[in-house]
């Protein structure tokens, strides 16, 4: 088998094998199969796609090119949930104690954040002690028993995805339906979940920018993974502005908090009951939907969601006191408002600009070598469509330095106040096959 072959082959709009798809993954991973060959292949994919079969063959072919972690230890259904990524994306947090309390083990392997604010363990480590340096034991003891852990990406997990991502990123090939869903899937099928959730955003703040892109992903991911024969379900959820209130680790964190209290903001606590009546449905606790949803809501309402999330902290260490008293979370030296300038309705927030703005004041990494102030970021006081009156603060700047003059200049230019503006719809669609 050559190479050349294979790239001329789909060049000219052919299905690749099972075996050729292998092969390519195999030398490539192994080095024996050069980047310009690779490149030249991930633009033939990118002009001429890839059919629902070279799509599953492509995914499962990055899974076996590294380890796999076996959670067959761990009872019942794992379900995993991943999003595609946003600004103020905080459902993790949230959403693991949340659907763990109702029976569903929830065994999750997250990395860290490259981007507005840190990733999920980024945001966790704002708790004291918190720490996800797990062994695989200690790890699937605190899913059997307390139904909810979080360690870090261990491993030799899909080394064939990290090296075509980052040939990708210099090639013009990021934005390749199956690349892009292969990418994704490969890294949750590896992890070992039975069934994984998808939350796939659209909107400024997405790496999808249409509801079209985004639902093309959505249905490559979910056939992906029922073809393999993981259990799969997306939603398409809005990302036009920032999910919630808070951009920014601690600030996240409180948010959270509020939110398993059953005093969070609107947005993010839809979102959280979307996505968790799926998992909970997945994971064989309730036959509905509807039912999922009312038992969520019951586990905020009697309190096990938040002494889930206690429970949780406490067993990686963290000091679940900060449940009952988030000033203990590392806090910021300046409040500073950022007024309107004129009397209206917001309209528009440019919610990926937004998030740099809140990166400006170290919130977030611009290069995977920086270091995050978990203290800092924006906390927004109005959302699309409310009203606000001049001088009246949009967004709290929280802050380590006192002059934010360019963090405010950010926010100015990415938010609009109009004579009128409507709430844009969060939840888009629901994807099940």
């Amino acid at each position: 088998m050559r190479m050349v072959d294979i790239i001329e082959k789909k060049r000219e709009g052919g299905e690749l094998t099972t075996e050729e798809i292998k092969f390519f993954i195999e030398g490539y991973t192994k080095g024996s199969i050069p980047d310009y060959q690779a490149s030249a292949l991930a633009m033939a994919i990118y002009f001429q796609d890839m059919t629902d079969r070279e799509r599953a063959d492509l995914t499962m072919a990055m899974v076996h090119s590294g380890e796999t972690i076996d959670l067959s230890a761990i009872d019942g259904v794992k379900v995993d949930k991943h999003s595609t990524g946003g600004v103020g994306d905080t459902t993790t947090l949230v959403l693991a104690p949340m659907v763990a309390s109702l029976g569903v083990p929830v065994a999750k392997m997250s990395g860290r954040g490259l981007g507005h604010t840190g990733g999920t363990i980024d945001k966790l480590e704002s708790v004291k002690g918190f720490h996800v340096e797990l062994t695989k034991e200690q790890f699937i003891d605190f899913v059997n028993n307390s139904k909810v852990a979080v360690m870090g990406q261990t491993g030799n997990l899909t080394p064939a995805d990290k090296k075509l991502y980052a040939l990708r990123d210099v090639t013009g090939t990021v934005n390749s339906i199956p690349l892009i869903a292969s990418s994704i899937m490969s890294k949750k099928i590896a992890a070992g979940a039975d069934a994984i959730v998808l939350d796939v955003k659209t909107g400024a703040g997405a790496f999808m920018k249409t509801e079209e892109d985004s639902e093309k992903l959505a249905h490559a991911m979910v056939k992906i993974g029922n073809n393999v024969g993981r259990k799969t379900m997306a939603i398409i959820s809005d990302m036009s502005q920032p999910l919630g209130f808070a951009i920014g680790n601690a600030l996240e964190v409180k948010e959270a908090i509020d939110t398993l209290r059953g005093e969070g903001p609107e947005d993010l606590t839809e979102l959280v009951l979307t996505l968790g009546s799926q998992m909970v449905v997945l994971g064989k606790k309730a036959k509905t939907l509807e039912e999922a949803r009312e038992k969520l809501l019951e586990a905020i309402k009697n309190g096990k969601a938040l002494e889930k999330f206690k429970e949780f902290l406490k067993n990686q260490g963290g000091d679940p006191s900060v449940v009952d008293n988030p000033e203990k979370l590392p806090q910021a030296k300046y409040k500073i408002p950022v007024p309107a300038k004129e009397s209206g309705y917001v309209s528009n927030m440019v919610a990926d600009q937004i998030g740099i703005a809140a990166m400006l004041l170290g919130a977030g990494r611009a290069t995977k070598e920086d270091k995050i102030d978990l203290a800092v970021g924006i906390v927004l006081n109005k959302k699309v469509g409310d009203k606000a009156e001049k001088g009246e603060s949009l967004m709290t700047i929280y802050s380590d330095r006192e002059d934010v003059e360019d963090v405010k200049a950010k926010i100015y230019e990415n938010i609009t106040i109009s004579s009128h503006a409507e709430k844009p719809v969060l939840i888009h669609k629901i994807i099940t096959e």
